[in-house]
């Protein structure tokens, strides 16, 4: 299914959402603050999130799925449900891939189709965590940390492969997650497995294309109960300095202990220039990454603020690779990335109204009343009539959601795919 501009401009043309008064009162209010509008609406039409290649399936829990229909059984139909998402947002214009679950069969035919619907191949991500089909090597008990040197090897050999892969579609980086770890207390030596781990990341980052980043992940436990070898962003950016100026640590937000302090890691990583990558998602308890926004959009606003400040402050950190990383559990999965690209955008564009002048004058003062309302008049805006102007402004529908239900994109995808397709990689 392929949503033309013709179809969003109708849409457009028919909906009843009067947010032109709402814009008006929203403009005057900011152009007030001495922030420029324009300025704003440009940074929101070109902000760009990926969609990663695992997530156009049908969610579910560790206990089970259960599918909308319509599910894109190819790499091919995953790239037609990007496309229709970045049709309607024209925020979704990167796919990251998971490999082995995504490889292409003809790379240069996939590139054709990504092309076709505006989408460019972001950050490619390997897999060690799994045991693929007629494997010669086992990461039972481990893929980079190994104590097997062959399993070492067999993994180090993969992310060289999805490099490879990578470089034939016009990636620049390669994430690294390692479930690597110990479930029962003694099973691994702590020290052996850190070093093992650094030594099998230094053999990949030194056979990288040049023009290349590695992004390291973190995640303090799961599949592992005991210990995780990258377990935090400590440990990611120590490897990280270790394997030399184009790796770099990626910040998932599910991937941290309740409570954690994301806002600060975020800018300690700007400040020394190592952070490189951001998954989106949102939890309660644990790594439940769920929709984004749906459990903490103030703490996601804060992140923001951090990552404005720090994209306007801190040349020397790269440009970020962003990514959604997150379970629709029981929705539809298309329109769970839609909610997702939402909240998304409007985190980023209320961080965008921070009186960043009035919030450093502030903080010299110790005024810390001042700093809180700062802050929170910004994320108590209502930003959608921006982000609305920024999409009808780039050609995509002004409610997407809607938009999409209106099109009953799912239940032409159910007519084309049938309610038996399954993703790959779930």
């Amino acid at each position: 299914m392929k949503i033309t501009t013709d179809k969003i401009s109708d849409l457009n043309k028919n909906q009843n959402d009067p947010y032109s008064s709402e814009l008006d009162f929203l403009k005057n209010k900011v152009t007030k603050q001495g922030i420029s509008v324009e300025e704003i609406i440009s940074k929101i039409a070109d902000f760009q999130v990926a969609i990663p290649s695992w997530a156009l399936g049908a969610g579910g829990t560790r206990f089970g799925r259960f599918s909308y229909g319509g599910e894109p059984a190819s790499l091919e139909q995953k790239l037609d449900d990007i496309g229709v998402l970045h049709a309607l947002t024209q925020s979704a214009g990167a796919v990251s891939l998971h490999i082995p679950w995504d490889i292409p069969n003809d790379v240069k035919a996939i590139k054709e189709i990504a092309q076709s619907h505006g989408i460019v191949f972001d950050a490619m991500n390997s897999n060690t965590f799994q045991d693929q089909p007629n494997a010669k090597e086992t990461y039972k008990y481990g893929s980079l940390s190994a104590v097997n040197k062959a399993s070492r090897d067999y993994a180090i050999q993969h992310n060289l492969d999805v490099i490879k892969i990578g470089e034939e579609l016009g990636s620049k980086s390669l994430t690294v997650w390692l479930a690597d770890g110990a479930n029962f207390p003694g099973q691994n030596n702590f020290q052996e497995s850190l070093q093992n781990t650094e030594n099998s990341l230094k053999s990949i980052y030194n056979k990288m294309p040049e023009d290349w980043k590695m992004l390291i992940e973190y995640k303090p436990y799961e599949p592992n109960f005991y210990s995780t070898v990258i377990q935090d962003w400590g440990t990611s950016f120590m490897l990280a300095n270790a394997c030399g100026n184009r790796a770099f640590t990626l910040v998932d937000l599910g991937h941290h202990l309740p409570n954690t302090n994301i806002e600060q890691i975020v800018a300690t990583l700007m400040l020394k220039g190592k952070l490189g990558g951001f998954h989106f998602n949102d939890s309660k308890y644990g790594d439940d990454d769920i929709t984004v926004g749906s459990i903490k959009p103030y703490a996601l606003f804060l992140i923001f603020n951090e990552l404005v400040y720090g994209m306007e402050n801190n040349p020397q950190n790269p440009d970020l690779a962003w990514m959604i990383d997150a379970s629709h559990n029981t929705k539809d999965p298309l329109e769970d990335l839609l909610q997702s690209l939402e909240a998304i955008l409007i985190a980023y564009t209320q961080a965008l109204l921070v009186d960043q002048k009035a919030l450093k004058d502030a903080q010299q003062e110790n005024d810390v009343v001042t700093c809180q309302e700062i802050l929170q008049n910004a994320y108590r805006t209502d930003v959608r009539p921006l982000i609305k102007v920024a999409r009808e402004k780039s050609g995509a529908a002004v409610n997407p959601v809607k938009a999409y239900r209106d099109l009953q994109v799912r239940n032409t995808l159910i007519k084309e795919r049938g309610t038996k397709t399954k993703a790959t990689g779930l």
